[in-house]
């Protein structure tokens, strides 16, 4: 019960549950964005390894109503290619993340997150087939910065933003690939030792306006409107990564 009280004694945990709501319109609509979107937000409140264990477990349930229709639009076999990859990794990040000082955490969000969008407004893509140690390399990427800064999602987003593939693709793939990295991450906190019973129902607080927030964004999700859900991404994600900075405390 002491865990559970301590929820709500968080000073600002209005800024959680707003960080929350907006990363779930995002990744409703976009298929990505959770990470870049909430943890700039939740770690001007929360330590990192609380930060990354309340997004990892709203994460994990918020999603689940859109599964079964990432299924039919994704390609689960590629997205298995990038977990092998992301599993040889990601107990290197979490060393790190361990090593490192809240203030290096928190530049490290919003620096990769402000990269990945340069370069997805850059405009850089890749217009062959995408090879299998592609799929490893960016998933061993994506596995290291999961597990030092949370955000597994840049590298693999960038590597479909990039391709050819249809938007419906690419929300789907990225979506299942973003579940599968929340599972991994939780199994490795675990092992670690820096699973913290208060985040963990912070987290489940968080799911009740995640998952609304998601259903939202699936239901106003129409393919011939890529450009539009990319545009407002974007400007999103580049907002909470640029107030997630300390430069502005």
């Amino acid at each position: 019960m002491e865990a559970l009280s301590a929820v709500f004694t968080i000073d600002g945990i209005w800024l959680l549950v707003i960080g929350a709501s907006i990363a779930g319109l995002v990744r409703g609509f976009s298929g990505f964005g959770t990470a870049m979107v909430y943890l700039p937000l939740a770690g001007q409140v929360i330590p990192p390894f609380e930060a990354l264990t309340t997004m990892i477990i709203m994460d994990m349930f918020g999603p689940i109503p859109i599964v079964p229709r990432a299924l039919r639009d994704g390609h689960p076999r590629d997205v298995l290619r990038l977990g092998m990859g992301m599993v040889v990794t990601l107990p290197l990040g979490v060393l790190l993340l361990s090593v490192i000082a809240a203030e290096v955490f928190r530049y490290g969000v919003s620096f990769v997150s402000l990269a990945l969008l340069g370069l997805l407004v850059a405009g850089v893509r890749y217009n062959k087939p995408l090879k299998n140690h592609m799929m490893f390399a960016a998933g061993g990427l994506a596995g290291f910065l999961g597990g030092s800064v949370g955000l597994a999602g840049p590298p693999v987003i960038m590597l479909y933003m990039a391709s050819p593939h249809p938007a419906e693709v690419i929300r789907a793939n990225t979506l299942l690939f973003l579940i599968l990295a929340d599972i991994s991450m939780i199994v490795v906190f675990q092992i670690g030792g820096h699973l913290v019973v208060s985040a963990i129902f912070t987290g489940i607080i968080l799911v009740v306006p995640y998952l609304l927030a998601n259903l939202a964004g699936a239901a106003i999700f129409k393919p011939g409107r890529e450009r539009v859900y990319r545009t407002v991404a974007y400007l999103i994600i580049a907002v909470s990564a640029l107030s997630g900075l300390p430069l502005f405390d």
